[in-house]
């Protein structure tokens, strides 16, 4: 995202959903040169309302619509004359994955493929040479599989999804690697560990560890809550995939993870202790209503990730604390669930 430019345009995908929304938010600030053409489909995934903080930012452009809309993809190419891609929208709820795993195929790897196919065609008709436009992918550290007690993903991790979700995933990272190597086109892919913060969607785990705690209910964990997963906050991975962008090496993958491993029981005992100094009960702990439920299927025992390449190439490392990020998420939710905290 050099700033050498006036205005260029770039078309961000799946900007009303939850990562995508807070990066907007934050490229909008940080690069006043660009232009961000936001192409969302408004599903379950995406809200008007996680646009609120930039819908009428005047380098804001929001297009309702489908990436695998082919006549929308290239139209808005041939409109906008984009000098790059960050494509963050995708199906992304693994239980939902499991039980319809053919609009994951259909967004994931369809879509992809139709935005890399817009890609390619806007530089053929503008007869300049293929690494000329980037293609940055936002993809999941679950393409990686499932780790035991010990060891890391890295950048040279085989790939082994184990859900539907992640095999599309898979997929379509697969896709934007050919079509660096096939056709020259100037494409990164960056793999996140499990992000946390303002905006997620409610069926999310801590979005919906503290709705039912605050409103009486049951917390589901499934299993015995001793999955393992590396938790980021969502500020920390948009600066990391800002810095991606505009300066990653072509044809390069980087994972970003904040080294911040937490079983989901252990997850969600910090943020009910969070919400006891927050909103205390009378004589009870919110990780009273914790309940154990059936496992998920397929479901991954650990993911953790070694984010030293992009640390020390790029120079980026995680920034926010694991207890100030989960305190000021506990505090937006509340908001947003309308719960005064003391």
């Amino acid at each position: 995202m050099s700033q050498s430019q006036d205005h260029t345009h770039i078309l961000t995908t799946g900007g009303a959903g939850f990562i995508g929304s807070n990066f907007l938010a934050y490229a909008l600030t940080a690069f006043p040169n660009r232009v961000f053409v936001n192409l969302d489909k408004l599903t379950y995934a995406g809200s008007e309302e996680n646009m609120a903080a930039f819908t009428d930012h005047p380098r804001h452009i929001f297009v309702q619509g489908d990436i695998c809309d082919t006549e929308l993809v290239y139209g808005l190419f041939d409109e906008y004359s984009f000098q790059g891609v960050i494509h963050f929208a995708a199906e992304s709820h693994v239980d939902r994955s499991i039980d319809k795993p053919e609009t994951f195929i259909e967004t994931n790897v369809r879509g992809t493929y139709v935005l890399l196919e817009g890609l390619k065609r806007h530089w053929e008709q503008k007869k300049v040479p293929p690494g000329t436009y980037r293609f940055h992918h936002i993809s999941t550290d679950e393409v990686y599989g499932s780790l035991g007690d010990e060891g890391y993903f890295t950048e040279e991790t085989p790939y082994a999804p184990n859900s539907p979700y992640s095999a599309t995933k898979a997929a379509s990272d697969h896709l934007v690697r050919s079509y660096h190597h096939t056709y020259g086109m100037n494409t990164v892919i960056t793999h996140c560990s499990n992000n946390y913060g303002p905006h997620q969607n409610d069926e999310k785990l801590i979005p919906t560890i503290i709705r039912n705690a605050v409103e009486g209910k049951e917390i589901p964990i499934y299993g015995t809550g001793s999955n393992v997963r590396d938790w980021l906050h969502v500020q920390d991975h948009c600066e990391a995939i800002a810095l991606v962008y505009e300066k990653g090496r072509s044809g390069e993958t980087y994972v970003i993870g904040a080294r911040n491993e937490q079983r989901n029981l252990d997850m969600a005992n910090t943020l009910c202790a969070i919400l006891d100094t927050e909103l205390p009960l009378d004589g009870s702990s919110y990780a009273d209503q914790i309940r154990y439920v059936t496992d998920r299927p397929g479901h991954d025992y650990r993911y953790a990730l070694d984010p030293s390449k992009i640390e020390e190439e790029l120079g980026w490392k995680a920034r926010i604390s694991y207890v100030e990020g989960l305190h000021n998420t506990v505090s937006w939710y509340l908001k947003k669930y309308n719960v005064k905290s003391i």
